[in-house]
């Protein structure tokens, strides 16, 4: 027997119930792992609510780190006592113990701590491969980040940064400016008081921007293409604000022939060698300290109802961990 947070009915944070489940041994294939940290992700929430549908009951979360408590058949990669850590799924980290695939589990390496990690997988593979892999940023780029100062906005500055990008990010007040401006973002933007259109038009001179990476959604993404140059790409990797309503396509052409794409983590991790690649580089900029991992808020698993209510009114930076 174990315990985790079981959602019953889609809904509200209230939806998040704390409760006894039963732990079989590991299937073939299979790790059985003991939690230590579990990461909080937005993508948790459209899960709760039922925006993303899964089948009910559910546990949330797909990003924890801990300990290999036991293998199943055939598992070679992964051993006993090893420290290990995972963010694409399946659903089910919202618990103190869980059994999962051991090819979607990778190795925590010497000097990040099991906070760090369940902290970092899924934001940080998330920014490698928008960075990386989804538009190459290269030095001398301009970009543009909404909700820079987020968990995936801070390390996308921080990286950015390191590649030679000028950033541009949105954040909204003050304090958030300041955050993300200590991260790497050279424009912070206030949007509740400044039109981030009109900053972007002033800040690139007219020229606009080769990028815009997109986590908010409907409140940004009309404007956002609206800051794209000639050929250029918005990501939508989110939509914290709501879904992006139809548009007509044509609208791309006319902008300039823009880019739309709507990429997701587990796509870009879809073969083993794709994610442990994708976690090495990761591991490899927050070992080097290029990106520092912002762990600003931490709640007991239990009381995962409080983390989804701050972090959907905005009241979260950075990164925020579960302790279990």
């Amino acid at each position: 027997m174990t315990h985790a947070i079981r959602v019953h009915q889609t809904g509200g944070p209230e939806t998040l119930k704390w409760e006894t489940v039963e732990l079989p041994p590991p299937a073939a294939g299979e790790i059985q792992v003991r939690h230590t940290a579990v990461g909080l992700n937005y993508i948790d929430v459209y899960f709760r609510t039922g925006l993303y549908p899964a089948p009910l009951p559910l546990t949330p979360g797909f990003e924890a780190a801990g300990v290999v408590a036991a293998v199943g058949a055939g598992v070679t990669e992964l051993r006993v006592g090893e420290r290990v850590a995972y963010a694409t799924g399946p659903l089910g980290a919202y618990a103190e113990a869980r059994n999962m695939p051991a090819d979607r589990a990778v190795k925590i390496p010497e000097g990040v701590s099991d906070q760090q990690a369940a902290a970092m997988m899924l934001q940080g593979m998330t920014a490698e491969y928008l960075l990386r892999r989804t538009y190459p940023v290269k030095k001398g780029d301009t970009i543009l980040v909404h909700a820079a100062a987020g968990g995936v906005g801070l390390i996308l500055c921080q990286w950015a940064k390191h590649l030679g990008a000028t950033v541009i990010g949105t954040v909204g007040s003050d304090a958030k400016a300041e955050l993300a401006r200590a991260n790497g973002c050279d424009h912070p933007i206030v949007y509740t008081r400044e039109d981030f259109h009109a900053r972007v038009m002033e800040i690139t001179g007219g020229a606009k921007l080769p990028v815009v990476y997109d986590s908010v959604g409907k409140d940004t993404f009309a404007k956002s293409l609206d800051c794209l140059a000639l050929r250029g790409m918005m990501v939508l990797y989110g939509q914290a604000s709501g879904k992006v309503p139809p548009f007509d396509l044509g609208e791309l052409s006319a902008k300039g022939s823009l880019f739309v794409t709507r990429p997701t983590l587990f796509s870009y991790t879809a073969t083993r060698q794709e994610l442990v690649d994708c976690a090495n580089a990761l591991f490899d900029v927050v070992g080097r300290g290029i990106v520092k991992i912002a762990i600003n808020q931490t709640y007991p698993l239990r009381e995962a109802a409080q983390a989804h209510a701050d972090l959907e009114a905005r009241k979260t930076t950075g990164s925020t961990v579960f302790t279990v």
